[in-house]
């Protein structure tokens, strides 16, 4: 498994370990499963693709709602059919939660979105406060605007009529699991990574790329309300100039960047890397040294 804040070369290094370990790569990437959304969620390119199967990328349409039951199900699926031909796939992404659900198994409720709900509940103080009264204990691991949470919480609540939290737990997998964090020790050097890399995909069509969204799925579609596309949402419809789009795309990435470190780090199980200069021969020693412990040639 490879993991990181966003903007550290995750995709690079899981590619380049992929064909060393005759791997496939397991997107972790809450985005990337939503086709069309392609440059600004750094999807890998075609060409990357046909050099390394690559799983859980484009596997559904914007408007449908994908859950972190549905990923955690086809991840573990995926897994096991490469596991029983000898084959280890690496995990690789930023969403710390579909990670997590992986690899500490977590117990997901199966409980579909429930949008009739999630129209009664536009008012996030409202809701937060309702949550607050049903499953106290949710409520208090969760930050009172973070709405995708609330409103999941009460959904499982709505459905069940049992509190989220007394659903939860986790069954780890059975088979071993090596963890790496990529990562900048250097802050200054990750803002300017994130800097290059909003430019290049700007240079690349995004902006293109999101005016075609809109035409086709409206400007009130979800995902464009997510990091990146809603400021070049607000570019395209005149409300802040490609400049100021790209410059709070950098703010905003950082904050975000931010967030997955915190995550990320409270797990003593990751060993982490240098994003940097990573020493990719010690990490292979590292990674050869876990397959032969499987009894698995690299």
């Amino acid at each position: 498994m490879i993991c990181g804040p966003t903007a550290t070369g995750k995709s690079h290094l899981a590619l380049h370990l992929a064909q060393r370990l005759g791997s496939p790569i397991l997107s972790a990437d809450s985005r990337q499963v939503y086709r069309g959304f392609d440059i600004g969620t750094a999807k890998p390119s075609a060409e990357e693709r046909s050099q390394v199967a690559h799983h859980l990328i484009d596997i559904c349409d914007p408007t449908e709602a994908f859950t972190l039951a549905q990923f955690q199900h086809q991840a573990q699926t995926l897994i096991a059919q490469y596991q029983a031909h000898g084959i280890i796939p690496l995990l690789v992404g930023g969403t710390g939660l579909y990670i997590k659900s992986v690899v500490q198994g977590l117990k997901i409720p199966r409980v579909a979105p429930q949008l009739e709900l999630r129209s009664q509940l536009q008012d996030q103080t409202q809701s937060y406060d309702y949550l607050q009264q049903v499953d106290p204990d949710s409520a208090a691991k969760i930050h009172p605007n973070d709405q995708v949470r609330t409103l999941r919480a009460l959904e499982v609540f709505y459905v069940t009529g049992i509190p989220l939290s007394q659903q939860q737990g986790s069954e780890p997998p059975t088979y071993p699991i090596l963890q790496l964090g990529l990562d900048d020790a250097d802050i200054e050097v990750h803002t300017q990574r994130i800097q290059q890399r909003t430019r290049t995909m700007i240079q690349q069509g995004w902006v293109a790329e999101v005016q075609h969204l809109i035409e086709q799925y409206g400007p009130q579609l979800p995902l464009l309300k997510t990091l990146g596309y809603q400021e070049i949402r607000q570019h395209l419809q005149g409300k802040i100039s490609l400049e100021q789009a790209q410059d709070l795309t950098v703010i905003h990435t950082r904050q975000f960047a931010k967030r997955q470190r915190t995550w990320f780090r409270a797990d003593p199980s990751i060993s982490w890397l240098s994003a940097t200069n990573p020493d990719l021969l010690t990490l292979e020693e590292t990674i050869a040294h876990f397959m032969r412990s499987l009894q698995c040639q690299p």
